[in-house]
């Protein structure tokens, strides 16, 4: 067996099969998206139990950079040397990374054990995507790309609760513990039930471009995080790590030019909505994540709030983000404008770090979460917008690379904000923490004991946790302010985003929750140009209503749309029984009888009693209608450039065969 190309099928499977396999995708897909977001409310207690507070950050950092830097790679892999055994490896690393991650013992090692995690977790990204495409017709994906969104929907609410629970009732080390369980779960379905689909055409794979690019990534979030705290900035460490990004850079731009497949082809940059966008999304990236970070810090040490509780208080910047997100895609959708969109989005987001940077002791929940929701209303209306312009503005063969390379900007600027953002909180708190020390704060109670963990607070005298308590709000307060001016030039770039007029077949992303959540989690996709696209055309034409699609193509033969639907359903079987139509259309017997009748007068169909019999002129009609759809669809192809080449032509064909057997014949195949 080999595994299916871009333009071929996938595998036909029995529907309780593919169920099957997808849990084992979902419980997968889980796992790397709660980690996302699960360790954030524990993170305070983590810090409280290993100490090294200044390494913080490298525990988010150490994910996500991680995952980045591999999911390229394991996409590749996956195209190269089959998917099945590729996925169940990743599981294995993740489970393996979640292990040693719950038995760290110090900063250094759980930083370290995350690393692992995420290499694991960008694997189980793109796979799950790519497992799909090999198991599931086009017209059944944007159901279940819908529920991989909605995975990360629930998974970013559902994350910050857990962790705070866990933390609450047993112990932080279950916030890495309970993937096991789950991760067994999904190996053994996906062992069992997913099949071995070898390796077909072999990719070229820019091994080299992925190497330098992590390589590169790598260097400057350390030279972020640890210049100015462990390292001097005047250090060999310092200026060897700056080094081996500038020469990581100027090697990177070399390879790219020579690649046959690079991974990030240089020539995206000359598109200024690429390059406009992608500058934008790091700076959104940089200021998210870096707030996003720190906010559980603020509820349980500043606050005083359980983890469970600090969980709850952050849902109203999940709302504020699913609400924003889904609206401003069915604006999109309707107006076909989508620049004002990141320019509000950045201001409100902006507003937002703000109103987050005034939090204090005496804050109410009330005006916190506030705060929050303002905050996660603009994010909403930039990051999925963002994917949105580049899409439409790229040609049809870098559709691929430029959606995995607008993500990766926004992934490798969280990464870098999570780390400067580390490094300016552990430095602001040092200094905090030298002023006006109480004469009571000795032993368990002194200013580096309570910075390197705040375990032992609660026992200090009251004149030190009032002073420890505002020296900690000051040092998040200069966090949340330091986001501000990012927030604020990325509102400055916005207006540099060019608006170019959607194409029809872009319009209208889709606006479930889930998607909206999972645009702005999500990790780069290596789905291919060809995958993209045919994602783009299910959203816009998959998923109308049967007859309203006839609407569209029933003038072209001059019939009503009940009567183009008749002719291409009785044209598929040459026979079809008036009560089943019925049946399937939902309608009474009668409503069927006429349209038949209306197309025996019209020498299509014969009637004989019960049944519907097509004529050799129906043929030709049910014809005409797929080529009217096949005309449709080449027309939103033509708007990209390339959009001729012969994989989009079949592609084309493809999804004809798919739509007409979907409206004609959809309930046989339920």
């Amino acid at each position: 067996m080999t595994t299916p190309s871009a333009e071929a099928g996938p595998q036909v499977l029995p529907r309780t099969r593919v169920w099957a396999i997808f849990g084992g995708l979902m419980l997968a897909m889980l796992l790397a998206a709660l980690d996302q977001t699960i360790v954030a409310t524990a993170l305070p207690t983590i810090v409280s139990d290993l100490g090294g507070a200044e390494h913080l950050s490298w525990v988010v950092t150490a994910y996500m950079l991680a995952s980045t830097a591999t999911t390229v790679l394991w996409g590749k892999l996956g195209d190269l040397f089959g998917r099945k055994t590729l996925f169940i490896a990743c599981i294995v690393i993740f489970l393996a990374g979640s292990i040693l991650a719950g038995t760290s013992q110090t900063m250094g090692q759980l930083v370290a054990w995350r690393a692992v995690q995420g290499a694991g977790g960008g694997g189980l990204m793109v796979l799950s995507q790519a497992i799909i495409g090999d198991v599931v017709p086009p017209r059944e994906r944007g159901r279940y790309q819908g529920l991989f969104g909605a995975v990360f929907g629930v998974s970013s609410v559902a994350g910050p609760l857990l962790g705070g629970f866990f933390v609450d009732n047993l112990d932080w080390r279950w916030v890495f513990y309970i993937n096991i369980p789950v991760g067994a779960l999904a190996l053994i379905v996906v062992a069992s039930v997913l099949p071995r689909i070898a390796a077909g055409a072999r990719p070229r794979i820019d091994y080299a471009g992925i190497i330098l690019l992590a390589t590169l990534s790598t260097a400057i979030v350390l030279v972020t995080s640890l210049g100015g705290t462990t390292w001097e900035w005047s250090s060999a460490p310092v200026y060897a790590m700056a080094a081996l990004a500038i020469g990581s850079l100027v090697a990177f731009i070399a390879v790219e030019r020579r690649a046959p497949e690079p991974v990030l082809p240089l020539h995206l940059f000359r598109s200024r909505v690429f390059s406009a966008a992608a500058v934008i999304g790091f700076a959104v990236g940089f200021a998210m994540f870096g707030a996003i970070t720190y906010l559980p810090l603020y509820l349980q040490t500043v606050k005083g709030s359980t983890p469970t509780e600090s969980g709850l208080e952050m849902t109203p910047m999940m709302l504020g983000l699913l609400i924003t997100s889904i609206g401003s895609g069915q604006l999109i959708s309707r107006t076909g404008r989508y620049k004002i969109y990141p320019i509000l989005g950045t201001a409100i987001t902006a507003a937002g770090l703000y109103l987050l940077s005034l939090m204090g002791q005496d804050t109410t929940t009330l005006q916190a979460g506030l705060s929050m929701f303002v905050f996660g209303a603009g994010l909403g209306m930039v990051t999925q917008v963002l994917v949105i312009a580049v899409q439409n503005d790229v040609g049809y063969r870098d559709l691929g690379t430029a959606t995995s390379g607008t993500t990766y900007f926004r992934t490798i600027g969280a990464s870098i904000g999570v780390a400067v953002f580390g490094t300016v909180f552990s430095g602001r708190l040092t200094a905090e923490l030298a002023d006006d020390v109480p004469g009571t704060a000795q032993g368990a109670c002194a200013p580096e004991a309570l910075a390197a963990s705040t375990q032992t607070l609660a026992r200090c005298a009251p004149e030190v946790q009032a002073w420890f308590l505002d020296a900690y709000s000051g040092a998040l307060h200069v966090v949340f302010l330091g986001a501000v001016p990012v927030a604020l030039l990325a509102f400055v770039l916005t207006w540099l985003l060019p608006e170019v007029e959607l194409r029809t077949a872009t319009r209208g992303g889709d606006g479930a929750p889930g998607h909206a959540a999972g645009a702005s989690f999500a990790l780069p996709s290596s789905r291919t140009s060809l995958e993209e696209l045919r994602m783009i055309l299910w959203r816009r034409v998959g998923r109308r209503d049967p007859l309203r699609v006839y609407e569209m193509t029933a003038g072209e033969v001059g019939l009503s749309p009940a009567e183009a639907w008749m002719v291409t359903r009785v044209s598929l079987k040459h026979t079809r029984s008036v009560r089943l139509m019925a049946e399937r259309a939902a309608t009474s017997e009668q409503v069927v009888r006429d349209v038949a009748g209306a197309l025996a007068a019209r020498g299509l169909v014969d009637v004989d009693g019960d049944t519907v019999r097509a004529l050799p002129a129906a043929d030709a009609v049910a014809e005409a209608i797929r080529e009217a759809e096949r005309e449709r669809l080449r027309r939103y192809v033509a708007e990209w450039p390339d959009g001729d080449e012969p994989e989009v032509a079949q592609l084309v064909d493809q999804l004809t065969q798919e739509l007409m057997a979907d409206r004609a014949d959809h309930a046989e195949r339920a």
